[in-house]
């Protein structure tokens, strides 16, 4: 499936920082999930320094925002050829070793609030594709699906007092029973084509976990089901903090509004 993406982020204040210098994970990477045909990052109000591979084999671009502008734009317009129907990615080339994925972060580490969930559950190797579909039902079953509740700071274990979020928060408490259960995961944040809508005002993000003799393989919580060619992969990483869209250092500026728009179709 041949996949067209728009995403506009924008930064608006109503009086400008006197310097910044931002972090941006919007690049995908081709790999055996999707082909990307044509990328393209632009920005307005700010201008780019330098772009790299981090840890997780993420493409960042650094940014550096111009002097007391009031608006600050960030552009994506991309087309992606999908490939995977499974949500079987198989092994990959990243760079941190698979040890490095079963590090409990702030934001998934939930203590024993997580033990009603994994109750039952094989460990290690014993794990397999059903276990963690089943894991994921119950992740979905204990905490609704309800946008506006939480935000990107709340960590697994606030979302699993309040019962309440979104698929960030899915993510991280899915993540938080895989690690406790001996098996590697890690965060990956995306798109999704929606079969109601074209428009869409936030990014999507879902788990993987390394299975023995398959390797990473994807699982979306908040939809039940694995990633398919609907989906686009952008970054990865233990949690939401390492794969934020856009992170760094601002430096003044008054009243900061954010406005995001996305359009996903084939």
């Amino acid at each position: 499936m041949r996949l067209s993406i728009k995403h506009v982020t924008s930064f608006q204040y109503e009086v400008g920082p006197s310097y910044g210098l931002l972090q941006v994970r919007k690049t995908p990477q081709s790999s055996a999930a999707q082909n990307v045909v044509d990328w393209d990052l632009s920005f307005v109000g700010a201008e780019p320094q330098a772009n790299f591979i981090d840890q997780h084999g993420n493409r960042v671009d650094l940014i550096e925002v111009l002097p007391d502008v009031e608006t600050i734009e960030l552009h994506v317009n991309g087309t992606v050829e999908t490939l995977m129907d499974d949500g079987v990615l198989g092994a990959d080339t990243a760079p941190m070793p698979l040890w490095f994925y079963l590090r409990q972060t702030k934001l998934t580490d939930a203590g024993h609030a997580i033990d009603d969930l994994i109750k039952d559950m094989p460990t290690d190797g014993a794990a397999n594709i059903a276990s963690f579909h089943e894991l994921s039902e119950r992740v979905r079953a204990r905490v609704t699906y309800t946008p506006g509740e939480t935000g990107v700071a709340t960590t697994a274990a606030d979302a699993l007092a309040a019962g309440k979020g979104v698929c960030q928060d899915h993510t991280h408490i899915f993540l938080s029973a895989a690690r406790k259960l001996g098996v590697p995961g890690r965060y990956v944040s995306g798109y999704l084509m929606m079969t109601d809508r074209t428009d869409q005002d936030a990014s999507h993000a879902w788990a993987e976990v390394h299975l023995d003799g398959l390797g990473w393989v994807g699982f979306d919580v908040s939809n039940g089901i694995s990633p398919d060619q609907k989906y686009v992969r952008i970054a990865q990483g233990l949690d939401y903090a390492d794969i934020a869209p856009t992170k760094g250092v601002m430096r003044g500026g008054l009243r900061e509004n954010l406005f995001v728009s996305i359009q996903v179709q084939q």
